[in-house]
């Protein structure tokens, strides 16, 4: 029938923002995907052309928010919590060097802090940097250079991971005060992570340092709780066919991003200014939106109620893209990054810098 094969439109809705993706309904096995396995109808609204997701809720009664408050806060840990470049990567080099017998490389703050700002952050460029100043080992065929720095930032993440869980590395200043105010105000904290660089471990060995009592009073939303989420089990599958229509739809998103991203460029070279394009990949940009939906969701809190304390420039471009009110934390590794999509950007916690009134002024500004 020719009604089989009109295209339907699959929209996810924020309340500030909707893309379209035109898919034929003919491959959407609406019965299937409509009901997937293990989703909480209670936690989401399911309409005939779309899907708008409501939150569920992980805190117990005592620290959800009253309606009069509506707010919710989502933080980043890498970057937020903890300045881990600042203190660890430059440390984590120096013991990878000596564990591979490099004695000639040793790095000061001012050189790694050289090579970063010349490298732009990128591991693999810093190496080359510098082993193309002071030469490289000699007794390493030029066929193996490859392989070389891949061992050094092997070893380089394991001494990492070792300060990190060692009680060597401090919390930011004044981050243990803005938690304890949130907490008193009956404020739902979330961390978040899912996307983080450093992988899960780490990142959740830096949550441990607040202490049992704080921990006890935050929600942490990894890999796992975002699949449990009403949006992750739509998203990743969870009951959910892999069909052609969701095929298409990745692809489409993939198209759009492709086409935003050349059309800034070529404006951008036409009025000869230098810009900063999002380089988040389609994929990776997903899992962060994946994520920051899934902690308002266990918050308890729409979208636009929460906030989002982010150090990345891919927390900031997730929160953009959902509507949800981003506030940039600097570290080390992004003192000299741009933010416009961020509503306020700050160097720290506490004093003239983030606390919870503070954070209230600019949501109401």
């Amino acid at each position: 029938m020719a009604m089989e094969t009109f295209l339907n439109t699959f929209r996810f809705c924020t309340n500030n923002s909707s893309k379209l993706y035109n898919i034929p309904t003919k491959h959407l096995q609406f019965p299937s995907f409509l009901a997937p396995r293990n989703f909480n109808s209670s936690i989401g609204k399911l309409y005939t052309n779309g899907l708008f997701v409501n939150s569920s809720s992980s805190f117990d009664s005592s620290t959800q928010e009253t309606p009069s408050q509506k707010l919710a806060i989502l933080l980043e840990v890498e970057g937020v919590l903890m300045d881990v470049d600042r203190l660890g990567n430059c440390q984590a080099f120096n013991a990878a060097f000596r564990k591979l017998g490099l004695d000639c490389a040793n790095w000061s703050q001012p050189v790694y802090q050289d090579l970063v700002k010349k490298s732009m952050g990128d591991e693999e460029r810093m190496l080359v940097l510098f082993f193309n100043r002071i030469g490289w080992p000699t007794s390493l065929p030029t066929s193996e250079k490859e392989t070389f720095m891949k061992s050094v930032l092997r070893e380089k993440k394991i001494a990492l991971d070792e300060l990190v869980v060692s009680k060597t590395l401090p919390l930011r200043p004044g981050v243990e005060e803005f938690i304890d105010e949130a907490c008193e105000e009956g404020v739902p904290l979330v961390m978040l992570t899912a996307y983080c660089r450093s992988g899960e471990k780490q990142v959740r060995s830096i949550i441990e340092k607040l202490g049992n009592d704080k921990m006890a009073k935050i929600k942490i939303i990894g890999i796992e709780e975002v699949k449990q989420s009403s949006y992750g089990q739509l998203v990743f599958g969870e009951g959910v066919g892999s069909d052609l229509g969701e095929q298409l739809a990745k692809e489409a998103r993939k198209a759009v991003s492709a086409e935003e991203q050349r059309i800034a460029k070529e404006v951008a070279s036409i009025l000869k200014l230098t810009v900063d394009i999002d380089t988040t990949s389609s994929e990776g940009l997903q899992n962060v939106v994946a994520a920051v939906r899934a902690g308002a969701e266990y918050a308890n809190v729409p979208l636009h109620n929460c906030v989002l304390v982010s150090g990345s420039l891919s927390g900031v471009a997730g929160a953009e893209r959902i509507g949800m009110p981003c506030i940039v934390v600097r570290s080390s590794l992004t003192a000299r990054a741009e933010f416009p999509g961020a509503k306020a950007i700050m160097d720290g916690f506490g004093g003239a810098d983030l606390s919870i009134s503070r954070l209230r002024q600019i949501l109401g500004s």
